[in-house]
């Protein structure tokens, strides 16, 4: 395909409702069609593009027009979808320098949080990535890669960092994978001690000062309690070849929501008080997943959500001054 055609592929539309022109490349639609398996609906272009479905057919027209190799299926409820097939766009398909360092950025984050593993998973992304470019054109984008990653603070990130043993890491999550039990060597720093542990691992919470494993230990120790461990007090770890016994009614990604942070108690009703100071900052944070931010008349700013993690909440609201009072719980500063 030339590069003629591929510019064409490029379009505006004016959203009626809301007055607002969009500019929608064609080519991003052409990529999502040939990404997924069971095609896209003009339902699924409405909802993405946030146009009228009249526009969402001249959109898929014009790929069709296109893309003759593109295919229409019919799925169990009569709905029409549409897919383009593998390999059609490989002459189409290119990544810009912000896309790398979008990457880079995320590889740099993983590696500051202490999740090395995951920061060479995405490094031999963009390796794969890079060796699919032609070489000329990664010339040319290579210099703007590495000026956005200046512009974005992360090639040096000073301060202190968690240290956390990789094989650790990579043992757990290889059990989880497995629904294997595991066995743990894990220190206490209340105590001093090392204890043993057998555990059904469910997975990992990440937070700003600890990672942690949650898990449920299997010999019904503290009865149904699932538990934070800390991945950077845990000094061994070993893979059993009993199963994992799933809790009839735990769910982790619940579980993460009732926590603020990384931290998890039982969840309690909060409300925080910002003075107008600060409220046009606060405006733009999201403190927690279920948060409701009500302005107030007199410029000030109300938030609002249900979670448990109060070391979690003091540490941050710390950051914020005497620019924020705690309403809920009323007991906070006893």
């Amino acid at each position: 395909m030339s590069e003629i055609v591929i510019q064409l592929l490029y379009l505006k539309y004016r959203r009626s409702n809301h007055g607002i022109r969009k500019d929608i490349r064609f080519t991003d639609l052409a990529i999502w069609m040939q990404s997924t398996r069971d095609g896209i609906s003009l339902n699924d272009i409405s909802e993405k593009y946030q146009v009228s479905r009249r526009t969402a057919e001249r959109m898929r027209d014009m790929i069709i027009t296109r893309f003759p190799q593109a295919e229409e299926i019919i799925c169990e409820n009569n709905q029409k979808r549409w897919y383009i097939p593998q390999g059609t766009l490989k002459d189409l398909i290119n990544f810009s320098a912000e896309e790398l360092s979008v990457l880079e950025t995320a590889k740099e984050l993983f590696e500051n949080k202490q999740m090395a593993e995951k920061s060479r998973v995405i490094e031999r992304v963009i390796d794969k990535i890079k060796a699919s470019i032609k070489t000329d054109i990664i010339r040319k984008i290579e210099p703007d890669t590495e000026a956005l990653l200046e512009a974005e603070g992360f090639i040096c990130r000073p301060g202190p960092k968690l240290v956390i043993d990789e094989k650790i890491i990579a043992t757990i999550r290889q059990a989880i994978l497995e629904c294997h039990q595991i066995k743990i060597k894990y220190y206490n720093k209340n105590s001093g001690k090392i204890s043993t542990n057998t555990l059904n691992p469910y997975g990992f919470l990440y937070g700003e000062r600890n990672h942690y494993l949650v898990a449920h230990h299997a010999d019904g120790y503290f009865g149904n309690k699932v538990h934070n461990f800390i991945l950077s007090n845990i000094r061994e770890v070993e893979i059993l070849n009993s199963i994992i016994e799933n809790l009839p009614d735990f769910n982790l990604q619940k579980y993460a929501e009732e926590s603020f942070g990384a931290y998890h108690e039982e969840a309690f009703e909060v409300e925080w008080l910002f003075d107008k100071e600060v409220s046009e900052e606060v405006s733009h944070y999201i403190f927690h997943p279920t948060q409701t931010i009500i302005k107030n008349p007199d410029g000030t700013l109300t938030v609002k959500f249900r979670a448990g993690g109060r070391l979690e909440m003091d540490w941050h609201l710390y950051t914020w001054g005497s620019h924020v009072k705690v309403i809920k719980p009323e007991n906070w500063y006893e």
